[in-house]
């Protein structure tokens, strides 16, 4: 259902981390293989998102580190609707009992 709305792929996975773990942190090589993407697109899509406010981005040596902006002015509204999304999702899946 978020893909209505979100149309990038790599970006709708990243939202979903990052909304539903607000105190996760990571770099781009350690959140590519958590939602196994590329670490290009990756990266291309954090510097999206912390552009836009939605994360913080922090630097230790030569690795950027990202994390939940948690003054981001509509993350709990965004925070709903990942979560409501994911729910109907579930809803929607068959099931694989067998009746008889």
């Amino acid at each position: 259902m978020l893909d209505v709305f979100v149309t990038s792929r790599v970006r709708r996975k990243i939202i979903v981390v990052f909304a539903k773990y607000p105190d996760f942190k990571t770099h781009v090589r350690g959140l590519s293989k958590l939602i196994k993407e590329d670490p290009g697109n990756v990266q291309r899509e954090l510097r999206r998102l912390t552009k836009g406010g939605f994360l913080t981005s922090m630097k230790k040596g030569n690795t950027s580190y990202y994390a939940t902006n948690k003054q981001f002015p509509i993350l709990k509204e965004l925070q709903s609707i990942v979560i409501k999304s994911q729910q109907a999702e579930s809803a929607s899946r068959p099931t694989n009992k067998t009746i008889g």
